[in-house]
């Protein structure tokens, strides 16, 4: 290669430096299903203002779910058992709502996801053990929790105050769930990156070693992001509830994969160290339109499935090539 051939590259390389392109990805990706959704599904009713309406609406506790999941895969963990804290959240705001009113009913689904969040967080930051493990287990058992909560039975939830600021009113003519949403999302954003807890997690996740002698205390950083995590698992569970204006133990068993894969491809590293809780609302929208899309289609949830898990893989990939550079 000639001099001036070098002194032309070099710009673009050092371009290239400045703009990760890796961490557009999401936004491409996004636009690209956007398009093909658009022109494939032209009379299938995909660009309806009701039929977008929805893919927001149903995505919300995902979002909620995903904002959370940022947080403590930045910080090197993993909570596998965000599905099942949604549904004994949801369970335990149902039967307290029902004898003690709305506000009690509030309190005991956010504190069963707070308490989820703690066991699992005391497990890993002070018990020393895999959060892989510590979660997947948790998972199991609360699972079983919210089986025998109710002995499989559904829960009403009737208060309109509740179903109306939870999941099913509306405020000016927009659905109470984009606020929670929004308010999650602008929340957690400035929580991650303007904050001094923000840049601990980061560093906990990037090299927890060097976190610790510069000071940070990272068993109290690993506890705070799974409580955290079950805090808004929780109220994912609120929201179900007041959406769907009931309760069951089947809530959130099918979001963990919807939630990781949202939560990786949105550009939060697997390994910790990088994340992005805007990356995560586009990339748990661009789930849920996915799966609206395949839907309206005609795919079989099996189909469904095998889209979502190769989403997964190539997003991973992705992930851990990026955190080896």
């Amino acid at each position: 290669m000639s001099t001036a051939q070098a002194d032309a590259v070099s710009p673009l390389k050092s371009i290239s430096r400045r703009i990760n392109l890796q961490q557009y990805v999401v936004y491409f990706g996004f636009l690209a299903i956007f398009i093909f959704f658009a022109i494939v599904l032209r009379d299938g009713g995909f660009l309806t203002a009701r039929n977008l309406s929805n893919i927001v609406l149903q995505t919300a506790p995902v979002t909620i779910m995903a904002i959370g999941l940022v947080f403590v895969l930045s910080a090197g963990e993993i909570d596998l058992s965000i599905g099942s804290t949604v549904a004994v959240s949801a369970l335990c705001a149902a039967v307290v709502m029902a004898s003690y009113g709305m506000l009690a009913g509030i309190a005991a689904g956010l504190g069963a996801g707070v308490i989820i969040g703690a066991i699992n967080g005391v497990l890993v930051a002070y018990v020393r053990l895999p959060s892989f493990l510590v979660t997947l287990a948790t998972m199991g058992l609360f699972a079983g929790v919210a089986r025998s909560l109710t002995n499989l039975r559904s829960i009403p939830v009737t208060d309109a105050t509740f179903t109306g600021f939870f999941g099913s009113g509306s405020l000016l003519g927009v659905p109470s769930l984009i606020f929670w949403t929004l308010g999650a999302v602008i929340v957690g954003h400035v929580l991650y990156r303007e904050t001094r807890f923000g840049a601990h997690v980061l560093a906990t996740g990037d090299n927890s070693r060097a976190a610790s002698v510069s000071g940070i205390k990272v068993p109290n950083i690993r506890l705070s992001v799974m409580m955290l995590s079950g805090a808004l698992a929780g109220l994912a569970g609120l929201l179900y509830a007041g959406r769907l204006q009931a309760a069951k133990y089947t809530l959130g068993e099918t979001d963990l994969m919807t939630v990781i894969a949202a939560v990786i491809v949105g550009g939060t590293l697997l390994n910790g160290g990088k994340g992005s809780v805007v990356g995560a609302l586009v990339g748990s929208l661009m789930m849920g339109m996915l799966n609206n899309g395949l839907i309206l289609m005609g795919l079989s949830v099996s189909d469904q499935m095998i889209v979502r898990g190769l989403i997964i893989l190539a997003a991973v990939a992705v992930s851990l090539r990026e955190k080896q550079r």
